[in-house]
């Protein structure tokens, strides 16, 4: 579909140069719509440069940066902050935020004046959703302009089509009472030997959600069946969204609480905040950048949503992924469900596909299972690759994006695509970047997991669980060790560390088999938290390395601004 229409008036030109990534396609089911009211008003995120490169081996070794040194060392140049606002404000923009350390600026004005300074058109339009649902938002195709005077300054503009970008890793499979086998968090994490003498205490863990909402009543209802006490949970607005129950268990509302009780229950110490965000290419990066900049850092931030690699546009791709690493850099270990929809991750080209943002080397990319235990005594009597199906199947694979990480390479050699049998064989002759997941929980429905949403006691399944499931892991991780962990993958990846995980070793998910070692289906397996945790110590890794700061954890309330 072309955006161009007679009835529009003509951007003015803005002497502007191709922004590199911007392109991008026409959204799925798109129809034809008409040109925006050019008085409307919007607002966008712009992503400037570093002004030094953040050097991923002092991440991979453990350094940790306060705020202010990450802001000094690899922010926004002051220069370029001063230079883009007034860029902007002479354009007749409004620079409603600005902040060096996220390089992030949030700028408003009419679509008009919009259109006009990043050369673009919008449309209003209806298109299908990740999830499947119709939905109405600006859209624009093509590419877009910076003025020049930003050339190589500006490296991503997000925010002008606001298209959904992400959908949730869940799978409702039936009320409580109907469901077969099923877990709680509590039994999980006697399963999965959660380490002992830790709780979370003196912790937060962060939860990005793109829709939906949660209700006291529930949450004291089903930590109340749990036998433990709710937990400190608290909502956070980002870009104006607001927890917003939809009460429909098979919607966004069945994410959020899903995440909730998930590390309430094996994390009950922590603090949970609950970062809600517009589910857009904008309000994705400024969750995760207002939560992993927050005045008192989370030790984990978990994100159960997302989406193949080829639909996302190459700069908003590369801006989350500059912004997992900032993330990381400040001692936030960021855990993301690696897909429902099996290899080729609900894409229909025929290829194999990794989800972003677990393809990311700065994600820890968490797999799924099927799970048969005792929850009484916490005996497994199986584990294997969860696959029920083409859209109900582990994600998993190897991006098209990222390559290797140095930390990854001996564990996925040999592994990748294009090899003859053994695990890790790619139908589709892709393998050679970043493997994922790196590691996995149950994630089965017909195995899931036991919660309450909107009223009802239902099982869950889905990716999505995992990655809450691992983030209070590193919250009773951080309080045990004293001190963040920011960049996990390297010291998971250590072999002695590696040896204390479940090796899965059958099934497959599609195109990709497990087998001994790390496989791009279940990556280095399932925890046990407690051998995990010595390993860790053992090998003086029980913490990230010190730089010259660490954040707290206390119990300051997060800064909600920039």
């Amino acid at each position: 579909m072309s955006s161009a229409d007679e009835s529009r008036p003509t951007p003015t030109p803005a002497r502007g140069v191709p922004l590199p990534g911007s392109e991008r396609p026409a959204a799925p089911g798109v129809t034809a719509g008409r040109p925006v009211d050019p008085q409307e008003r919007a607002e966008v995120t712009v992503v400037l440069r570093r002004r030094a490169p953040l050097p991923d081996a002092d991440i991979a070794a453990g350094r940790v940066f306060t705020r202010e040194e990450l802001a000094a060392q690899h922010g926004a140049a002051p220069e370029d902050l001063d230079l883009a606002t007034r860029v902007f404000t002479d354009a007749g923009l409004t620079v409603i935020d600005a902040d060096a350390a996220s390089r992030r600026l949030r700028v408003g004005g009419t679509v008009g004046t919009l259109s006009a300074v990043f050369g673009t058109d919008l449309d209003a339009v209806s298109s299908t959703a990740p999830d499947g649902r119709a939905v109405q938002h600006r859209h624009r195709t093509g590419g877009l302009t910076v003025p020049a005077e930003l050339d190589g300054v500006v490296t991503a503009v997000l925010g002008l089509d606001n298209r959904p970008q992400a959908r949730t890793h869940s799978q409702t499979v039936a009320p409580a009472a109907a469901a077969g086998t099923a877990y709680t968090p509590v039994d999980l994490g006697r399963i999965y030997r959660f380490p002992q003498g830790a709780d979370g205490t003196g912790t937060d863990v962060a939860i990005l959600e793109l829709g939906g909402g949660y209700q006291q009543a529930d949450l004291d209802t089903y930590f109340r069946g749990l036998g433990i006490a709710t937990p400190t949970v608290q909502a956070v607005s980002v870009d104006g969204a607001t927890n917003a129950p939809e009460n429909s268990p098979n919607g966004p509302d069945g994410e959020v609480l899903l995440d909730i009780e998930v590390v309430g229950g094996l994390a009950p110490g922590a603090r949970i905040l609950v970062y809600f965000a517009p589910n857009t290419d904008a309000g994705f990066l400024d969750a995760l950048t207002t939560a992993a900049h927050a005045s008192s850092a989370p030790a984990a931030i978990s994100i159960s949503w997302g989406q193949n690699e080829d639909d996302w546009t190459a700069q908003a791709r590369t801006a989350f992924d500059g912004a997992l690493a900032d993330a990381t850099a400040l001692g936030v270990t960021v855990t993301a469900a690696a897909g429902d929809n099996g290899s080729a991750d609900a894409a229909t080209d025929g290829r194999d596909h990794a989800d972003f943002p677990a393809s990311s080397p700065h994600a820890l990319a968490c797999g799924g299972t099927r799970l048969e235990a005792d929850a009484s005594n916490g005996s497994i009597t199986a584990e294997t690759v969860w696959n029920d199906g083409t859209n109900s199947a582990t994600g998993g694979g190897f991006s098209d994006a990222f390559p290797v990480p140095d930390w990854q390479r001996s564990a996925i050699s040999g592994k990748g695509g294009g090899n003859t049998g053994g695990a890790g064989t790619n139908a589709s002759g892709n393998g050679s970047g970043r493997g994922v997941p790196d590691v996995s929980a149950v994630a089965d429905p017909q195995t899931g997991y036991r919660v309450r949403v909107d009223g009802q006691d239902i099982v869950i399944g889905g990716t999505s669980a995992v990655a809450p499931l691992w983030a209070a892991l590193v919250a009773r991780l951080q309080q045990r060790g004293g001190a963040p962990l920011g960049l996990l993958q390297p010291r998971l990846y250590q072999a002695s560390v590696a040896a204390t995980f479940h090796d899965i070793t059958s099934g497959n998910n599609g195109s990709f088999s497990a087998g001994p070692g790390w496989d791009p289906c279940t990556g280095l397996g399932t925890p046990d938290g407690q051998a995990l945790a010595d390993a860790l110590t053992t090998a003086g890794t029980g913490s990230a390395g010190t730089g010259s700061g660490a954040p707290g954890s206390g119990s300051t309330p997060p800064s909600p601004g920039r």
